[in-house]
Protein backbone atom coordinates (compact mmCIF):
# COMPACT_ATOMS: atom_id res chain seq x y z
CA UNK A 1 0.00 0.00 0.00
CA UNK A 2 1.17 3.38 -0.87
CA UNK A 3 0.84 6.20 0.99
CA UNK A 4 -2.07 7.89 -0.36
CA UNK A 5 -4.29 5.29 0.12
CA UNK A 6 -2.75 4.95 4.18
CA UNK A 7 -3.52 8.07 4.45
CA UNK A 8 -7.36 7.90 2.97
CA UNK A 9 -7.99 5.25 5.44
CA UNK A 10 -6.58 6.79 8.65
CA UNK A 11 -9.04 9.96 8.19
CA UNK A 12 -11.67 8.49 6.62
CA UNK A 13 -14.38 10.18 8.97
CA UNK A 14 -12.95 13.69 7.75
CA UNK A 15 -13.98 13.00 4.41
CA UNK A 16 -17.17 11.59 4.99
CA UNK A 17 -18.38 14.72 6.92
CA UNK A 18 -20.37 16.03 3.64
CA UNK A 19 -23.01 14.32 1.72
CA UNK A 20 -24.24 15.14 -1.40
CA UNK A 21 -27.49 17.46 -1.27
CA UNK A 22 -29.69 15.31 -3.83
CA UNK A 23 -32.24 18.34 -4.20
CA UNK A 24 -29.57 21.41 -4.70
CA UNK A 25 -28.51 18.61 -7.25
CA UNK A 26 -31.86 18.13 -9.11
CA UNK A 27 -32.93 21.76 -8.55
CA UNK A 28 -29.65 22.41 -11.21
CA UNK A 29 -29.97 19.47 -13.15
CA UNK A 30 -34.16 21.13 -13.94
CA UNK A 31 -32.95 24.61 -14.30
CA UNK A 32 -30.87 23.19 -17.61
CA UNK A 33 -33.94 21.29 -19.06
CA UNK A 34 -35.92 22.74 -21.64
CA UNK A 35 -38.75 24.79 -20.16
CA UNK A 36 -40.70 24.91 -23.28
CA UNK A 37 -43.92 22.97 -22.52
CA UNK A 38 -45.90 21.89 -26.19
CA UNK A 39 -49.52 23.26 -25.75
CA UNK A 40 -51.73 21.14 -25.34
CA UNK A 41 -55.42 21.16 -26.92
CA UNK A 42 -58.11 18.16 -25.45
CA UNK A 43 -59.56 16.33 -28.84
CA UNK A 44 -63.07 16.95 -27.18
CA UNK A 45 -62.85 20.41 -27.04
CA UNK A 46 -62.07 21.15 -31.21
CA UNK A 47 -65.15 22.17 -33.13
CA UNK A 48 -64.43 19.81 -36.57
CA UNK A 49 -64.00 16.75 -33.83
CA UNK A 50 -67.65 17.79 -31.97
CA UNK A 51 -68.73 17.92 -35.82
CA UNK A 52 -67.78 14.71 -37.28
CA UNK A 53 -68.85 12.73 -33.59
CA UNK A 54 -72.55 14.35 -34.24
CA UNK A 55 -72.76 13.37 -38.20
CA UNK A 56 -71.38 9.60 -36.48
CA UNK A 57 -74.11 9.88 -33.67
CA UNK A 58 -76.76 10.49 -36.28
CA UNK A 59 -76.21 8.02 -38.72
CA UNK A 60 -75.84 5.62 -36.54
CA UNK A 61 -79.17 6.21 -35.01
CA UNK A 62 -80.80 6.87 -38.20
CA UNK A 63 -79.08 3.41 -39.46
CA UNK A 64 -80.49 1.37 -36.82
CA UNK A 65 -83.96 3.43 -36.78
CA UNK A 66 -83.97 2.00 -40.67
CA UNK A 67 -83.11 -1.38 -40.23
CA UNK A 68 -85.64 -2.04 -37.24
CA UNK A 69 -88.04 -0.08 -39.97
CA UNK A 70 -87.22 -1.76 -42.78
CA UNK A 71 -86.07 -5.64 -41.28
CA UNK A 72 -89.00 -5.89 -39.01
CA UNK A 73 -90.99 -9.18 -39.65
CA UNK A 74 -94.71 -8.21 -40.05
CA UNK A 75 -97.05 -11.10 -38.59
CA UNK A 76 -97.93 -13.12 -41.32
CA UNK A 77 -94.83 -13.87 -41.88
CA UNK A 78 -94.19 -14.78 -37.90
CA UNK A 79 -97.05 -16.90 -38.77
CA UNK A 80 -95.55 -18.32 -41.88
CA UNK A 81 -92.30 -18.75 -40.79
CA UNK A 82 -94.07 -20.80 -37.45
CA UNK A 83 -96.29 -22.81 -39.87
CA UNK A 84 -93.12 -23.62 -42.08
CA UNK A 85 -91.00 -24.47 -38.89
CA UNK A 86 -93.91 -27.08 -37.64
CA UNK A 87 -94.62 -28.75 -40.82
CA UNK A 88 -90.55 -28.69 -40.95
CA UNK A 89 -89.92 -30.55 -37.69
CA UNK A 90 -92.99 -33.15 -38.44
CA UNK A 91 -91.95 -34.05 -41.93
CA UNK A 92 -87.84 -33.76 -41.12
CA UNK A 93 -88.58 -36.30 -38.27
CA UNK A 94 -90.41 -38.88 -40.87
CA UNK A 95 -88.49 -38.84 -43.72
CA UNK A 96 -84.99 -39.07 -41.69
CA UNK A 97 -86.37 -42.22 -40.25
CA UNK A 98 -87.63 -43.75 -43.36
CA UNK A 99 -84.27 -42.81 -44.86
CA UNK A 100 -82.83 -44.32 -42.11
CA UNK A 101 -84.78 -47.52 -42.86
CA UNK A 102 -83.82 -48.12 -46.56
CA UNK A 103 -80.08 -47.34 -45.82
CA UNK A 104 -80.39 -50.14 -43.33
CA UNK A 105 -82.29 -52.66 -45.57
CA UNK A 106 -80.10 -55.53 -46.67
CA UNK A 107 -82.13 -56.31 -49.86
CA UNK A 108 -80.90 -53.51 -51.62
CA UNK A 109 -77.93 -53.26 -53.47
CA UNK A 110 -75.58 -50.43 -52.39
CA UNK A 111 -75.64 -49.31 -56.21
CA UNK A 112 -79.69 -48.70 -55.54
CA UNK A 113 -79.34 -47.27 -52.35
CA UNK A 114 -77.44 -44.26 -53.88
CA UNK A 115 -79.50 -44.54 -56.71
CA UNK A 116 -82.78 -43.70 -54.42
CA UNK A 117 -80.44 -41.35 -52.11
CA UNK A 118 -80.08 -38.89 -55.19
CA UNK A 119 -83.52 -38.74 -55.61
CA UNK A 120 -83.57 -37.66 -52.23
CA UNK A 121 -80.79 -34.91 -52.89
CA UNK A 122 -82.33 -33.75 -55.17
CA UNK A 123 -85.80 -33.46 -53.91
CA UNK A 124 -84.07 -31.81 -51.00
CA UNK A 125 -82.11 -29.35 -53.39
CA UNK A 126 -85.95 -28.13 -54.35
CA UNK A 127 -86.88 -28.08 -51.09
CA UNK A 128 -84.02 -25.43 -50.30
CA UNK A 129 -85.12 -23.37 -53.31
CA UNK A 130 -88.85 -23.20 -51.82
CA UNK A 131 -87.15 -22.41 -48.67
CA UNK A 132 -85.57 -19.27 -50.31
CA UNK A 133 -88.73 -18.50 -52.10
CA UNK A 134 -90.76 -18.57 -48.84
CA UNK A 135 -88.35 -16.12 -47.40
CA UNK A 136 -88.45 -13.54 -50.24
CA UNK A 137 -92.53 -13.91 -49.22
CA UNK A 138 -93.26 -15.11 -52.95
CA UNK A 139 -96.93 -16.02 -52.45
CA UNK A 140 -96.67 -17.84 -49.02
CA UNK A 141 -99.47 -20.23 -49.34
CA UNK A 142 -98.69 -21.79 -52.81
CA UNK A 143 -95.18 -21.88 -51.75
CA UNK A 144 -96.31 -23.51 -48.13
CA UNK A 145 -98.02 -26.22 -50.29
CA UNK A 146 -95.43 -26.67 -52.55
CA UNK A 147 -93.49 -27.45 -49.65
CA UNK A 148 -95.50 -29.66 -48.38
CA UNK A 149 -95.77 -31.33 -51.72
CA UNK A 150 -92.39 -32.10 -51.97
CA UNK A 151 -92.34 -33.59 -48.08
CA UNK A 152 -94.91 -36.09 -49.28
CA UNK A 153 -93.01 -36.88 -52.28
CA UNK A 154 -90.04 -37.95 -50.36
CA UNK A 155 -92.21 -40.14 -48.16
CA UNK A 156 -94.26 -41.47 -50.80
CA UNK A 157 -91.27 -42.53 -52.62
CA UNK A 158 -89.78 -44.08 -49.44
CA UNK A 159 -92.94 -45.97 -48.42
CA UNK A 160 -93.36 -46.99 -52.18
CA UNK A 161 -89.54 -48.13 -51.98
CA UNK A 162 -90.09 -50.18 -48.76
CA UNK A 163 -93.34 -51.72 -49.57
CA UNK A 164 -91.85 -53.48 -52.88
CA UNK A 165 -89.20 -54.60 -51.39
CA UNK A 166 -91.69 -55.98 -48.65
CA UNK A 167 -94.04 -57.45 -51.49
CA UNK A 168 -90.66 -59.39 -52.67
CA UNK A 169 -89.40 -60.69 -49.19
CA UNK A 170 -92.83 -62.03 -48.78
CA UNK A 171 -92.81 -63.68 -52.41
CA UNK A 172 -89.57 -65.28 -51.91
CA UNK A 173 -91.21 -66.67 -48.06
CA UNK A 174 -93.84 -68.10 -49.13
CA UNK A 175 -92.75 -71.22 -50.92
CA UNK A 176 -95.23 -73.15 -48.86
CA UNK A 177 -95.91 -76.97 -47.59
CA UNK A 178 -97.04 -79.98 -49.71
CA UNK A 179 -98.41 -82.79 -47.78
Amino acid sequence: MDQFEKHIRDNKQVFNDRKADRAKIWANIESQLNADKPKVIPLWKSPMLRIAASILILLGISGLVGLSFFASPTTETNYVSQELQDIDMHYKGLVSYQVQLVQNNNQLSEADKEEFLSFMVELDTEYDHLKLEMQNNLDNEQVLAAIVSNYRKRIELIENLLLQLNESKLKDDDYGYTL
